[in-house]
């Protein structure tokens, strides 16, 4: 990896859950609580680990192996919202054979308020 993460870089990524998503995170989970199942459209409630695959999509594409994660929902996410993730490096150190990453994230609705905060260790193999 030639372009590793610096302290205090920040990656952005931006998603709109659709029903479709819900459904297919319910199929693949077999989370079918009355909550993502009951409502269609702006009513139905996003699933909170699908809503955690934010940080997940950016930490994926750096080829980082999380060995802990953290995560607080600070309230439901809703079909058709706009969530925006923001993920930044805390901590980065180089070893011979990995990279030892530390970040935090944070996911905001288009109105800028918060829906889902938290941190993660892992690592980067070279």
């Amino acid at each position: 990896m030639d372009d590793v993460p610096v302290e205090g870089e920040t990656e952005t990524y931006t998603r709109t859950f659709t029903d479709e998503d819900v459904e297919q995170f319910s199929d693949l989970s077999g989370d079918r609580g009355s909550h993502h199942e009951a409502a269609a459209g702006n009513d139905r409630m996003v699933h909170g680990l699908l809503t955690a695959t934010l940080p997940t999509k950016i930490g994926g594409d750096m080829d980082y192996i999380a060995r802990t994660m953290r995560f607080e929902f600070h309230r439901p996410v809703y079909v058709g919202e706009e969530i925006t993730c923001e993920s930044t490096v805390e901590a980065f150190e180089s070893h011979e054979t990995r990279h030892e990453m530390a970040a935090s994230f944070v996911c905001r609705s288009e109105d800028e308020e918060i829906v889902l905060d938290g941190q993660t260790e892992g690592v980067i193999f070279r």
